[in-house]
């Protein structure tokens, strides 16, 4: 690609693959509202609110393709949830339909699907089960994605994020965690792929504990390489394991299912 646009850039995932990408694009475009520091010579610098719709258009312009990890990462206030996550994804897909981007990847979330018991097992077609605000503002990235997909050709990837850090920091992420390298990987596909679709993928790792089921989605030629168990005589030494009733223990979002509403 000639350029790339990271949005969420100076967060914890975009910080990450600001680096881990830079090979894909000619130019990286990197956007957030946070401080993004100094441009390297193949990066943009672009600070963007996502709810501010001309601010967005501006952003896009000239972009191939779009990963977009910009948004609240957590559970938050309605009024925060939509600002950034609901008018913000609206946002960025009307400036990707006018300004003709037509591949993007989407963070999604496991949250979207969180209040699964860890007992059943998902794949592409489970129904949405969201664990809190922050999981149905991800439902609807995923929809609009959809609408976006069919009525204007505009392909994402939906990748539902599981636990995206160096290692697993607790027992549910052993069922969850995806490394850096698998995502690479993940992404790379994506804009390798001649035809991609708007296919909803799981963002996990090849875990022996995993929950989710990427077999319908094996077209894209990703085969995560990773595996949590590495890590799990490790987590052991340090953390003892949630007791059987304890959310983190029963529900696929853990703690987000026992989590009340963030009132305005």
């Amino acid at each position: 690609m000639k350029r790339l646009l990271i949005t969420g850039a100076a967060g914890g995932l975009g910080s990450v693959m600001r680096m881990r990408l830079a090979h894909m694009a000619e130019v990286l475009r990197l956007s957030d509202i946070s401080d993004l520091g100094a441009a390297a010579p193949n990066e943009e610098l672009v600070p963007c609110d996502l709810a501010d719709k001309s601010a967005v258009e501006a952003l896009v312009e000239g972009c191939d393709g779009i990963v977009h990890f910009g948004g609240r990462s957590v559970e938050d206030t309605w009024e925060v949830i939509r600002s950034a996550n609901i008018d913000g994804v609206f946002n960025l897909y009307e400036a990707a339909r006018k300004h003709g981007c037509k591949r993007i990847v989407f963070a999604s979330s496991n949250h979207a699907i969180g209040f699964y018991r860890q007992t059943e097992r998902l794949d592409a077609d489970s129904p949405t089960r969201p664990d809190g605000l922050y999981g149905v503002s991800k439902v609807f990235g995923e929809a609009i994605a959809s609408l976006y997909f069919d009525k204007f050709g505009i392909e994402t990837a939906c990748v539902r994020i599981g636990s995206s850090f160096p290692e697993p920091k607790n027992y549910r992420m052993l069922s969850t965690w995806l490394s850096y390298d698998d995502f690479v990987r993940l992404i790379e596909r994506v804009f390798e792929v001649p035809n991609l679709g708007c296919p909803i993928i799981y963002g996990a790792s090849a875990n022996e504990a995993t929950w989710w089921d990427n077999s319908k989605v094996s077209y894209l030629g990703w085969v995560p390489r990773d595996n949590s168990e590495v890590f799990r005589e490790k987590l052991g030494a340090k953390l003892a394991p949630p007791s059987s009733d304890a959310p983190d223990a029963i529900y696929q979002g853990g703690m987000f299912a026992a989590d009340g509403i963030h009132e305005d």
